[in-house]
């Protein structure tokens, strides 16, 4: 239904951050804000009890960190979709949120319009990587020998090429198979075989291999 809104859950120890969020967001007709939170055993608990489309979730958390109240969400089969809200100091801890199942990660000191638009895209079931944190991402990877980078890209097919650029854009697979006029089940196979080739494990790590290698444009 065109009216029906997103439920969000707000997960941070800081009540101006949490009250400045509600309010901001509530301006946007889509969004609904149902639950707030301000530790991490807390939000577990609220998760799992409100069951909210999206949540958000501060990294720093006090009696249990973001990252663990992550791993504990996913492990209890939660249906909801996880942005993270970080700062610059906290890339450390992406590579770990990124292998747990993140669907996005926000800077703090972003703009309205991009904590916004990680909400919508995540919730339609996208992932949200935002560019300034895609690039921070980068710059903390090991240095790797470019040759044996190119090596990888050399072997991809020109399909699994452009399905590539289209995960580190954010689209599902059936995003994909519409753009690219092919079934869910000829991507899915595409999005097996280039994950074989580019030794990644998950769309994340495929979409900052994307990023890394400036291969995100046809």
């Amino acid at each position: 239904m065109a009216d029906e809104k997103i439920s969000l859950m707000i997960a941070d120890d800081h009540v101006l951050m949490r009250q400045g969020l509600k309010q901001l967001l509530e301006l946007e007709k889509d969004i609904d804000v149902i639950a707030q939170t301000g530790n991490g055993e807390e939000t577990v608990r609220k998760a799992m009890e409100f069951n909210p489309d999206v949540i958000l979730l501060d990294i720093n958390m006090p009696n249990m960190n973001g990252i663990d109240v992550l791993r504990r969400l996913k492990d209890l089969g939660t249906t909801s979709k996880i942005i993270m809200l970080t700062i610059h100091e906290d890339k450390e801890y992406l590579f770990e949120t990124m292998k747990i199942g993140a669907n996005g990660y926000v800077l703090k000191d972003s703009d309205a319009d991009s904590l916004i638009k990680a909400i919508r895209e995540v919730h339609c079931g996208k992932t949200y990587i935002q560019p300034s944190i895609a690039s921070m991402l980068v710059e903390g990877l090991d240095e790797k020998d470019t040759s044996k980078e190119y090596g990888k890209i050399k072997k991809l097919t020109k399909r699994e090429y452009e399905v590539l650029i289209l995960i580190a854009e954010g689209l599902s697979n059936k995003d994909i198979a519409d753009k690219l006029y092919i079934s869910e089940k000829t991507v899915k196979n595409h999005v097996s075989s280039l994950f074989k080739k580019l030794d990644v494990n998950d769309r994340i790590q495929a979409a900052i291999f994307a990023f890394k290698n400036d291969i995100k444009k046809i």
